[in-house]
């Protein structure tokens, strides 16, 4: 059978024999994935006075979670009729998670292992749910290059070759993934909107869901828009792939299921609208939705304040916001990264009131020493960040820092060192406070720091120190009053 063509139920082989079962009782989980419930966004849709009709697609339900649990049984029943996975083989697969719970999911049901590679930046619930279905996860460093041997990409090929039986689902070359959803999601919407869809609106990542939608959708009226909603830096919306922090969307290269024929738009939303957009869904709805449903929502808001009281925009929501509790819905993590801002006195304020932002001074790991110093002196510094690529950086690019004092120390020992490259004296990073939280607590820090790294938005954007602490509280009472460091 083609992969375009997916097997029914009844057709898998290998499945225990039913026994004579009620209507109403599954044979396994696996005849649960799909048929995903519609349901209007009616607060949301109030709020922003929207004329169209605005609805989320609930992928949640499904077994697994999340909508990748379609293209997850599509890969492997069509990896099976092909013989390219054997009984007894190990599925070996890169992933930010929710591919890896349906992959595991169908694995438990047909026998097979599971080894998973996923990058640093993804929440540490999705790896710990992950071996919860006994799978083997592998987590590799996100701040590399796709070529790089540590990058996730190349660590799960290494592990291709290493394995035994292994099978890689590549899901973002695999032809099935975007089959399964013009098989399944596509009818399912057409069915559930009784063909009145006017605009369907998804995160692109292995572009899988929204090519294979839009395929469907296409053939059935080519006048329905489809429009891609981007993390601002993937290069889908003209980006390099670097810096945003939503976890499994945008992407750094373009996949296989990549089709500019079917789109009709492309929206780029930034880390603090998905995030903000994610906890107001819960808030306004009822409906825990993570980053990249909350950058959907938030790019398909833009869509249905353009359209009128005929139009049907439809949503697609492809996990839920349970596994970014750590994180999103973090109230001590949205501020550390600078995505909220405290009531009392900020540092954004004391930094705007002692002459705005400024630029982030740091060095690359592969610089010589010397050339860390000449920056120290030249600016009267004693701290740098040590940082991989160009700004703007994420702040999982930073790699440590270098102090003077360290430095001194090392090339009065060995003058050598002045051009070792900056990475063979590393120190560890400074620690961070976001920019929106209160100067208080840039003092409490500074009291056993000697400079704090500033984020915004996710991003690094200054160093704070001492000596800077001490001419913001020149500004003592537009500050919230007298303080003092010790």
């Amino acid at each position: 059978m083609s992969s375009t063509e997916p097997m029914s139920s009844t057709e898998r082989p290998g499945d225990a024999e039913s026994t004579d079962l009620p209507a109403g009782v599954a044979p396994s989980v696996l005849e649960l994935f799909g048929n995903t419930p519609l349901v209007r966004l009616g607060r949301l849709s109030e709020e922003e006075g929207l004329a169209a009709t605005l609805a989320m697609k609930m992928e949640t339900t499904n077994p697994g979670g999340s909508t990748k649990d379609r293209p997850a049984l599509q890969m492997i029943l069509d990896a099976e009729a092909a013989g390219e996975l054997v009984p007894g083989g190990t599925i070996v697969e890169p992933t930010s998670g929710n591919t890896g719970v349906g992959l595991a999911i169908v694995a438990a049901q047909r026998g097979y292992d599971c080894i998973f590679v996923m990058t640093d930046k993804v929440a540490p619930e999705k790896v710990d749910l992950l071996r919860a279905y006994g799978a083997e996860v592998v987590v590799c460093p996100v701040a590399v290059a796709p070529e790089d041997p540590e990058s996730y990409y190349s660590v799960a090929e290494r592990l291709v070759e290493e394995t035994p039986n292994a099978y890689r689902p590549n899901q973002y070359a695999n032809p099935s993934n975007p089959a399964a959803h013009t098989a399944s999601t596509g009818p399912e919407l057409w069915a559930q909107t009784e063909g009145r869809i006017t605009h369907f609106v998804a995160g692109a990542g292995t572009c899988g869901t929204i090519t294979g939608v839009a395929t469907y959708l296409k053939a059935q009226n080519p006048e329905i828009q489809i429009i891609a909603a981007d993390p601002e830096g993937s290069v889908f919306s003209g980006g390099s792939g670097r810096p945003y922090l939503v976890e499994g969307v945008g992407e750094d290269f373009f996949p296989d299921a990549w089709n500019t024929d079917l789109y009709d738009g492309i929206i780029a939303v930034s880390d603090a609208d998905s995030f903000s957009m994610a906890r107001r869904v819960a808030r306004t709805e009822g409906i825990l939705v993570g980053g990249s449903g909350g950058m959907a929502v938030a790019a398909a808001l833009r869509v249905a304040a353009a359209a009128g009281p005929d139009d049907l925009v439809v949503v697609l929501n492809p996990d839920s916001g349970r596994g970014y509790l750590s994180k999103v819905f973090n109230d001590d993590w949205m501020a550390n990264f600078g995505f909220t801002t405290s009531s009392g006195p900020t540092l954004a304020d004391a930094i705007e009131r002692s002459g705005g932002p400024r630029d982030l001074l740091y060095v690359n790991p592969e610089q010589p020493v010397r050339e860390a110093i000449d920056v120290m002196r030249t600016n009267g510094i004693s701290q740098l960040p040590v940082c991989k690529n160009t700004p703007p950086f994420a702040a999982a690019e930073v790699m440590g820092s270098v102090d003077e004092l360290v430095l001194m120390r090392a090339a009065a020992d060995d003058r050598a060192t002045l051009d070792l490259p900056v990475e063979s004296v590393l120190g560890p990073s400074l620690p961070t406070i976001g920019i929106g939280q209160e100067v208080n607590l840039a003092i409490e820090q500074l009291r056993t720091a000697t400079a704090l790294l500033v984020l915004g938005g996710g991003r690094p954007c200054c160093i704070l120190t001492r000596s800077d602490v001490l001419e913001f509280l020149e500004f003592g009472d537009d500050l919230g009053g007298d303080r003092h460091v010790d």
